[in-house]
């Protein structure tokens, strides 16, 4: 599927997508990046491998859905998850830098949220998403909420995290 947004298509590769203004940071500076993803199951780094030549710079991506997997595949605390939920700041901090520890790469990032249509709850509601990215010693937050239906929302995580990385990519 893709979402017309900003004179691209998101998914396609082409020049003016995130995914390529990261990816051309990336190569310049000879840096490499890992994902974390949750709630887009996957999107971000399907938008980075859209870009030829990602391969040079993206290691990799862990999708990792439940609270069992984001503890199993990413290191996140159980304690975490108890105290703060799946869908935290606390928990996309540590799941950037789990990926980060475990593929070996110098940038990563994730993103956990509630895409809908169900599974919101008035404190944590449908379109709520957590992000990190993480780079050396610095892990930046973000917290976003989305409109629209479960596509929309993907996309637009997927895109707005990629949008950062190009932006704080030294």
């Amino acid at each position: 599927m893709l979402t017309k947004k900003r004179g691209y298509a998101a998914g396609d590769g082409r020049a003016g997508t995130p995914a390529r203004r990261a990816g051309k940071k990336l190569m310049a500076a000879g840096r490499t990046l890992a994902a974390a993803e949750s709630c887009t199951g996957g999107l971000a780094a399907q938008l980075i491998t859209a870009v030829p030549g990602s391969s040079a710079y993206f290691l990799g991506g862990i999708v990792a859905y439940s609270g069992t997997a984001k503890n199993r595949l990413l290191g996140v605390k159980t304690a975490t998850i108890a105290k703060h939920g799946s869908v935290s700041a606390q928990c996309a901090r540590e799941m950037a830098l789990g990926a980060r520890n475990i593929l070996k790469s110098d940038y990563s990032f994730s993103i956990t949220g509630v895409a809908g249509p169900g599974g919101g709850t008035r404190h944590k509601p449908v379109g709520l998403v957590y992000f990190c990215l993480a780079a050396g010693k610095k892990a930046i937050g973000y917290k976003r909420m989305f409109s629209g239906g479960r596509g929309r929302v993907r996309t637009l995580a997927a895109n707005f995290i990629l949008e950062r990385l190009a932006k704080v990519i030294e």
